[in-house]
């Protein structure tokens, strides 16, 4: 086993071709904790070169609305009146703080991602 950092795309590349050649790896063997540590290192390289924004406050309601099979008045019932969740969510108001509290417990959406500016 023959591991080293990946540092550019060559070796990433490398590490991921031996990382599809092990994945089935058992666990406690020396090609499985190969796996394991390819896989962190990978997973770091992703991190740092590829990173993933936070999606938008409202369209991430959106999309756990339509997960959980929600209309608008099921919202109206966590954030207030039929209204004001169609203002919401035509972006024409502003979540307030009660209501990202009340959606980060009702529809399990991360605070960090409603209190973004839109």
């Amino acid at each position: 086993m023959k591991i080293s950092p990946i540092h550019n795309e060559k070796d990433y590349q490398n590490a991921f071709e031996r990382l599809e050649v092990i994945f089935d790896s058992e666990k406690g063997t020396e090609q499985g904790d190969e796996l394991e540590i390819l896989s962190i290192l990978i997973d770091n390289y992703e991190n740092k070169n590829f990173p993933i924004g936070m999606p938008d406050p409202i369209e991430a309601i959106k999309f756990r609305m339509e997960q959980m099979g929600m209309k608008q008045k099921d919202l109206a019932e966590i954030v207030g009146f039929k209204s004001r969740v169609s203002e919401i969510l035509n972006k024409k108001r502003k979540l307030t703080l009660e209501m990202v509290r009340k959606l980060n417990v009702s529809l399990h959406i991360p605070t960090e991602v409603l209190i973004q500016d839109y």
